[in-house]
């Protein structure tokens, strides 16, 4: 049976995760805490702004710098990753010496932003949404899924990822699945306008889409050093051991892996756990947000 092996949250956006064994799905889907926090250049509308490099967040994607950050996480409680007070450590550079300090929040969040900002070299803020968070993808904020195979079978592709864990690391799911194959999470997803029915314990998640990579899961989470070739050989393999299964419109190039979800409205509130068994329930009608669409039949 599948079942729950690692549970995460990234309460800063774009650092260091934290494993929890329980995890309360927040207003709007997400898991309760995650990503509740991000830096964005000075004056940004997070809202607006777009998580792509360039785009105002102060991410992977745009700062390769991000990676010299430690972070480590006081929670709001074992169900709610918030968090209370973040401990940030940094390395030297020509801006700024090594440095760790701890910031309460959301008290301390300007001084938190300034001590960033000399590190970079340029002023940020810290901006906070404790509701959905600030996920890449905004219509699909629920967990994001992947199987523990998948991150060792991927694991083994590059010489320079030492394991499992270190490619968990660089692609930053929120649920890690034991007890199923490599590329099971390519069972999550249909075509579009459908989604899949997952249970998850007693909570059901809408697998909606596979997960768009960009250029972080190339880079060594801890150095910011890159792999070279990463995408092509990433590209080329993931075609070779692409599953069976992977059939579907969403899938419409081969830079994808692990699976966004959306989670309905009467489950916010629910709580995820290690250990729980996950179920694949079948394909339905979604609309554009990969909501089920009420009265319409399941997909065939």
């Amino acid at each position: 049976m599948t079942r729950v092996a690692e549970l995460l949250a990234y309460p800063l956006k774009s650092c260091d995760g934290v494993a929890v064994d329980r995890a309360a799905i927040g207003p709007e889907g997400a898991l309760r805490g995650d990503r509740s926090y991000a830096l964005v250049e000075a004056g940004v509308d997070p809202e607006t702004a777009s998580v792509g490099g360039g785009g105002g967040y102060v991410n992977g994607k745009s700062e390769r710098a991000v990676h010299g950050l430690r972070a480590e996480y006081d929670l709001a409680g074992p169900t709610d990753a918030t968090p209370t007070a973040v401990t940030l450590a940094r390395q030297a550079t020509e801006r700024a010496p090594a440095d760790e300090r701890t910031f309460a929040l959301p008290e301390e969040g300007d001084a938190l932003a300034d001590w960033v900002g000399e590190y970079l070299g340029y002023a940020v803020d810290l901006v906070r949404d404790d509701a959905g968070g600030f996920p890449d993808d905004r219509a699909a904020r629920g967990p994001t899924v992947v199987s523990r195979a998948t991150l060792e079978t991927v694991a083994s592709w590059f010489d320079d990822v030492a394991d499992a864990t270190e490619m968990r690391r660089r692609l930053r799911p929120n649920v890690v699945l034991d007890d199923c194959p490599a590329f099971f999470e390519d069972r999550l997803f249909a075509d579009r306008g459908e989604g899949v029915r997952v249970a998850v314990g007693g909570t059901e998640l809408i697998g909606v889409n596979p997960c768009q990579r960009c250029v972080v899961p190339s880079r060594d989470p801890d150095t910011g050093a890159a792999i070279d070739g990463f995408r092509e050989r990433f590209v080329r393999k993931r075609r070779e051991t692409l599953p069976d299964w992977t059939e579907s419109d969403r899938f419409d190039h081969d830079f994808r892996l692990m699976v966004n979800t959306v989670v309905a409205e009467r489950s916010w509130g629910d709580v995820l756990a290690v250990g729980d068994e996950v179920t694949v329930e079948g394909v339905v009608t979604v609309d554009e947000n990969g909501t089920p669409v009420a009265g319409a039949d399941a997909a065939e």
